[in-house]
């Protein structure tokens, strides 16, 4: 899988992207992460990304014409340009889910837009990106927060990328439920004690709990799962 990121802030992918699963799939060839200035894309010797809103109002717009520009190169050297997913990370995106990811891993190459400042010229959205997404109601400095989270949760579901695929199939989300809860070493903590199910060595009853549990814990926590299906799709989907 290939990985391109245009930002405006290209040092803020510094550290996560050389650390745990996303390091150890890099190295073993699963994935090309390729982080791309979008300064660099700019004509003018400020190498200016951003601009006044027309109309007036505050806040600063990022400029289309680097964005534009960027993608152009990267389809330049992309092995199937007409099949480039082109995300845009906007708070007016799809909400992004575990179903989403699994729908982003199936890209062989993949583009990720960072908005920032008071936004993008919608241009860039209309015209360039053919998906949109959101981590969250809520709001970031700008998309390379959003955008790592993205990579993050594509790069582990790529085959070879967890070495315990079995662990990852019953993470929250996976099932359509939370997870369950867990314990470890020490059996007694301070008069804190493991549940006697998970010492019994049943492996029927012990996974007859753990569904219970995570039914338990959806139910009380978030009732929606149970409630309501996650959306499919996105602008364009990916082929493999």
């Amino acid at each position: 899988m290939k990985i391109f990121v245009v930002t405006g802030f290209p040092n803020m992918f510094r550290g996560p992207l050389d650390e745990s699963i996303i390091k150890r799939a890099r190295e073993k060839g699963l994935v090309e992460i390729e982080v791309i200035d979008l300064r660099d894309f700019t004509t003018d010797k400020h190498k200016q990304i951003d601009d006044y809103p027309y109309g007036g109002g505050p806040g600063m717009i990022l400029k289309p014409e680097p964005f534009f520009r960027a993608v152009e190169a990267i389809k330049a050297k992309s092995a199937a340009p007409e099949d480039l997913k082109i995300i845009l990370t906007t708070p007016q995106g799809r909400r992004y889910t575990q179903q989403v990811a699994r729908e982003l891993s199936a890209c062989r190459e993949m583009v990720v837009l960072c908005g920032h400042y008071k936004g993008v010229d919608e241009r860039v959205r209309e015209y360039l990106a053919n998906d949109e997404i959101s981590i969250g109601d809520y709001i970031l400095t700008g998309g390379e927060l959003a955008a790592l989270v993205i990579i993050d949760s594509v790069v582990r579901l790529l085959p070879g990328a967890i070495s315990d695929l079995d662990s990852a199939k019953t993470d929250s989300f996976e099932q359509g439920l939370l997870d369950c809860p867990y314990y470890t070493r020490p059996e007694n903590l301070n008069g804190m004690r493991v549940p006697e199910v998970l010492l019994s060595g049943h492996h029927a009853e012990i996974a007859r709990w753990r569904r219970e549990q995570a039914l338990k814990r959806t139910q009380q926590r978030r009732k929606d799962l149970l409630e309501t299906k996650p959306s499919v799709g996105g602008n364009k989907p990916c082929t493999k």
